[in-house]
């Protein structure tokens, strides 16, 4: 549903069920919570309440500043983290129905998040207050090691033309990891549902191998249009990469030719490997050699006939996927 163009939609219709579910859930959970428990296990609850909220401020604090960010949005990170979420009541309730956790591990749990779920909104609140007090306490020489370690992190950030074509190259990297993504998805459904579909061939196709190169044949198919879109996204990313790689100052009058075998080698080396991956995770119905060959020489051919037809194919895919993605609710229905 995720997918379908009619998306606002949907979610409209089954947004009251939705919330109806939630407070459902919620107001379980909270029945499950028995405030004697506190009482009976109140040090093992206050124990690891400390460990968690502690735990959940150093390690997403630390993780966000190192990752960049300055000392109050790291704090703020960090305390708006430092509970526990529902799922931990599933994965409690999991061990102590399958025997491997004692029984008073699920209520701890209930009470831990209750505890953990209450405490946050005050800890956000303190987060300012607390980052500011840090922040004087901090010995100078600290504050100024923190203060270069943030400096030397903007240092690293491409700017100007620098930063457009690493905007260009993680742009089409995503393109690229995508389609192959789809690629993998389309072999591990064939090889999954291989079975089935040689137990409905049998009627007219008795050999085992011809149903297996029927159906490596048919996923090939399917994947072309996405393979063909990867070859000419990692072209083009070789191409810009052969443009600023290649100074013509050292290559002088061979500028253009080392663009080009560059231009030409990275695309065709990245395919020989796609297939590899391919023939690997499709090892259960791979076709045997001479059946392999056929498929190939025939995907060939329909690669060179049919090419401007595929890229025409894939386009409206990605059109389809881009609309379906940047659709916007609509506020007159």
């Amino acid at each position: 549903m995720s997918e379908s163009r009619h998306l606002y939609q949907i979610e409209r219709l089954i947004e009251p069920v939705r919330d109806m579910f939630s407070a459902i859930f919620f107001v379980a959970i909270g029945l499950l919570f028995n405030p004697s428990i506190m009482l009976q296990y109140w040090l093992p609850i206050v124990v690891i309440t400390v460990v968690v909220v502690l735990g959940k401020v150093v390690s997403c604090g630390l993780a966000t500043f190192l990752s960049g960010h300055d000392g109050r949005t790291s704090m703020r990170v960090g305390m708006s983290l430092s509970q526990i979420g529902e799922f931990s009541f599933i994965i409690a309730a999991l061990g102590v129905s399958l025997k491997v956790t004692s029984d008073f591990l699920y209520p701890t749990v209930v009470a831990v998040s209750a505890v953990t779920t209450l405490l946050t909104p005050y800890l956000i609140k303190l987060a300012d207050p607390l980052s500011s007090r840090l922040a004087r306490a901090m010995p100078e020489k600290l504050a100024a090691l923190f203060g270069m370690y943030s400096t030397w992190l903007d240092s690293l950030q491409p700017q100007g033309d620098r930063a457009e074509l690493s905007r260009i190259i993680r742009r089409i990297l995503m393109q690229v990891v995508v389609n192959l993504a789809l690629v993998v998805a389309i072999f591990i459904v064939g090889g999954y549902f291989a079975a089935a579909l040689g137990n409905s061939m049998s009627e007219w196709v008795a050999d085992a191998q011809v149903q297996n190169t029927i159906v490596w044949g048919g996923a090939l198919l399917l994947a072309l249009p996405f393979l063909i879109a990867t070859y000419r996204k990692l072209h083009a990313l070789s191409m810009l990469l052969a443009e600023i790689s290649v100074n013509p100052e050292w290559a002088g009058s061979y500028s253009h030719a080392v663009r080009r075998v560059i231009a030409e080698v990275i695309p065709a080396v990245s395919i020989i490997g796609i297939m590899l991956m391919i023939t690997a995770l499709s090892s259960r119905i791979l076709p045997p050699t001479n059946l392999l060959i056929l498929v190939l020489v025939g995907a060939a051919a329909l690669v060179l006939v049919l090419w401007q037809r595929f890229v025409k194919l894939h386009s409206r895919l990605q059109i389809a996927l881009h609309e379906t993605l940047e659709q916007q609710p609509d506020e007159h229905h």
